[in-house]
């Protein structure tokens, strides 16, 4: 099948890097020559493991392509997903003006049927609107038809996430789309994927839906910590306690400084102002963005009971993207925490694996070091903020030599609050 994929941010290149492996010509078109110059060298825009070598082999094979030619490429397409980025906009909702762009130049060029997929994250309602833009500036009638076919990829693992999904929600409107997009998720039904046929409006909800109960479930946790940590109880044993049981299961229950990335912080917010268009008040999900907005000076004031006044002490930070395994840096934790301990005059020194020069974006006056120990080396404490793979088997020796006082404040609960004690460390984690 010929497929158009407008937009190569992550859900757009992940998505049409995936649909090439499954033996689609796919087609990704953006209107940022840079980008699609690089793409064409090989070079990504985005971390994520295993990408880089999926592209170069659909490259090579000849079913993904990189342009800006958008006229040719929705033209040759007979599905064209729109995959691109629908931010916050000051009142909460999602902003759809790129949205709305795509659809006014993918009516310009269509020149026989075709299906167009909603792949962004966009409000209930969206599908049918995209329907009218796209007939009300169409030079002359062609059929066609909408679908919603929400993402649900997880940073770090999104290529397993596109490969073996938990379920597809698709979202049409009359049997065509539908028969197309069947055919199109075939290679899924062949391993048992579940797929939910349904409505425009269901699909798009589901997007938001599914996000706002994950939010839900770590601003939960993180409000269990601190009980935990008030009684003193272990919020990993309570956190397993729950988890074992089959209808909470153990996802999303790890306490830490809250939640951040492109999708959880926006998601939210927009399903809120979506309740407020239609007069109802969505009290967990507010409560649930209040926890994590909460969380981080929460984290700061444990710092600060630990460390006391943080004027002129030199802290190591490890880990700054939102999440392992990316080098996301939108909402990440480590912005908000990091200026907070800059504004109490502390000074940082920073690593990353991966999202050291995304956080230079984001992060003014840090200190980036190249290595684990080049930041800790000669610090007042270290802390944790990022759960990367490497940093849970340090040399705990090491590290209480080139720190100046044996400090770790571990916001993310990687080590053993009873072996780092023994071992000589003040040790502060959360919910333990």
């Amino acid at each position: 099948m010929r497929i158009c994929m407008i937009g190569t941010g992550y859900v757009g290149l992940v998505t049409g890097t995936c649909f090439a492996e499954l033996g689609n010509d796919v087609t990704c078109v953006d209107i940022i020559k840079e980008k699609i110059d690089k793409l064409n060298r090989g070079e990504l825009p985005i971390y994520e493991p295993g990408l880089d070598i999926m592209v170069a082999k659909s490259v090579k094979e000849g079913r993904l392509t990189f342009t800006l030619d958008l006229k040719k490429a929705v033209e040759d397409a007979l599905v064209i997903f729109i995959a691109v980025g629908t931010p916050q906009a000051e009142d909460g909702s999602a902003d759809t003006r790129y949205v709305e762009a795509v659809a006014k130049d993918i009516a310009r060029y269509m020149n026989e049927y075709k299906v167009i997929v909603n792949k962004s994250t966009v409000p209930v309602g969206a599908g049918k609107w995209i329907k009218k833009v796209i007939q009300e500036n169409q030079p002359k009638p062609l059929h066609f038809s909408v679908a919603s076919n929400p993402e649900f990829l997880r940073e770090g693992s999104a290529i397993e996430d596109f490969m073996r999904p938990n379920r597809v929600i698709i979202g049409t409107e009359d049997p065509e789309a539908a028969a197309i997009m069947r055919d199109l998720y075939k290679p899924l039904f062949l391993i048992e994927t579940p797929i939910v046929m349904t409505d425009l409006a269901s699909a798009e909800l589901t997007k938001y839906a599914s996000n706002a109960f994950l939010a839900t479930k770590i601003s939960f946790i993180n409000e269990v910590a601190t009980i935990c940590e008030r009684v003193g109880a272990d919020v990993h044993d309570v956190a397993r306690g729950m988890g074992l049981d089959q209808r909470i299961g153990t996802k999303f229950l790890h306490a830490g400084p809250g939640y951040g990335g492109s999708c959880f912080p926006k998601d939210t917010r927009a399903l809120l102002n979506i309740a407020k268009e239609c007069e109802y008040e969505f009290k967990i999900v507010e409560a649930a963005v209040e926890v994590n907005d909460a969380q981080r000076p929460r984290m700061l004031e444990k710092m600060k009971r630990t460390l006391g006044n943080l004027s002129g002490k030199t802290i190591a930070v490890l880990g700054l993207a939102f999440k392992p395994n990316t080098d996301d840096m939108r909402e990440a934790p480590s912005i908000d925490i990091i200026a907070g301990m800059q504004k109490e005059g502390a000074h940082i020194r920073a690593y990353d694996p991966v999202a050291m020069h995304e956080a230079k974006k984001f992060i003014n006056d840090v200190e980036f070091v190249d290595d684990t120990y080049s930041a800790i080396a000669g610090a007042d404490a270290l802390v944790f903020i990022t759960e990367w793979n490497q940093f849970r088997s340090l040399d705990l020796e090491k590290i209480k030599r080139l720190l100046k006082t044996p400090i770790v404040i571990d916001l993310r609960n990687i080590y053993d609050p009873q072996r780092m004690r023994e071992n000589g460390f003040t040790y502060v984690s959360v919910g333990r």
